[in-house]
């Protein structure tokens, strides 16, 4: 991304702002295996700069907790080696081709299962 993205656009990696912010008030903490960077102010106020899209649901479990404070330590000192049923986090799908669409949905052809009869319609002239 050229410099012009970097003044203009929030949504894909850190702004000019938030760059020098980041240099200024912050000490790098650590980093996760997807490159997202985690720093701590002199304030106790802790942020992640993103390696690409700015999407919350790629921080990785443990960086969350370090985030919101449930726990002071960087994850890498404390945690646990991760078990053999752990799953790899999934960024989210939503507005994506592979988000998750329900029978009746538009895309998969929008024909909803016929009501049962289990549900009566509200009516305002109903008393």
């Amino acid at each position: 991304m050229g410099i012009l993205g970097k003044i203009f656009t929030w949504w894909d990696g850190a702004t000019i702002g938030t760059s020098l912010y980041s240099a200024r008030n912050g000490a790098k903490v650590g980093e996760d295996h997807l490159g997202n960077v985690y720093y701590k102010g002199k304030d106790d106020r802790r942020w992640v700069i993103y390696n690409g899209p700015n999407d919350a649901s790629r921080v990785p479990a443990e960086w969350h907790g370090w985030l919101h404070h449930t726990f002071d330590e960087e994850p890498e000192s404390f945690l646990p080696p991760p078990r053999i049923w752990e799953k790899e986090s999934t960024p989210n799908l939503t507005g994506t081709a592979q988000a998750y669409r329900p029978k009746g949905a538009l895309e998969q052809g929008g024909r909803r299962a016929q009501a049962t009869g289990d549900y009566e319609a509200w009516s305002p002239d109903a008393s």
